[in-house]
């Protein structure tokens, strides 16, 4: 039985008539077309699905929508202000942690739910943000470079 549900996404008071157990990466991919936050594993293991709720990275795959009622959602789509980058999505990019980008959304919306909370984030709490992820392209070392980058951006901004 569907059920309106609403949410802020991307800055937009949304509400989808959809069955609340539907999973959070199905409304935002297949019911708003926001196909920038991936589908990968479907079980929160690779985390290519992670979103910001209420300034809190979380995986889509295994969340139903009916738990981000009333929630501000920040999906990948909604990070960068026009043509400009967020200082995330440019320090991942000019560190050349992008090689194929399949995993680049989520780590960037894991990224941005640490940083933007904790500017001073320790190396080790980077890291283990970052071992929430998987990448089989980088070797992971340019995507702590660029988030380390990243870090020092928003420290300076701040």
């Amino acid at each position: 039985m569907e059920e309106k549900i609403t949410f802020t996404i991307n800055g937009v008071d949304t509400t989808v008539e959809v069955d609340p157990e539907m999973m959070l990466i199905d409304v935002i991919r297949d019911v708003l077309n926001l196909t920038g936050t991936k589908r990968g594993c479907d079980n929160a293991t690779c985390g290519t699905c992670t979103v910001v709720v209420n300034g809190k990275a979380l995986k889509s795959c295994n969340t139903p929508v009916k738990k981000v009622a009333g929630t501000n959602i920040l999906t990948i789509e909604g990070l960068a202000r026009g043509m400009t980058l967020h200082p995330i999505q440019k320090s991942i990019s000019e560190s050349g942690a992008v090689q194929c980008g399949f995993c680049t959304p989520g780590i960037i919306m894991e990224l941005y739910g640490l940083l933007e909370n904790n500017a001073n984030a320790s190396e080790q709490e980077i890291e283990n943000a970052l071992n929430k992820h998987l990448c089989r392209c980088t070797g992971y070392e340019p995507i702590r470079d660029g988030a380390l980058m990243a870090q020092k951006l928003i420290q300076d901004r701040k």
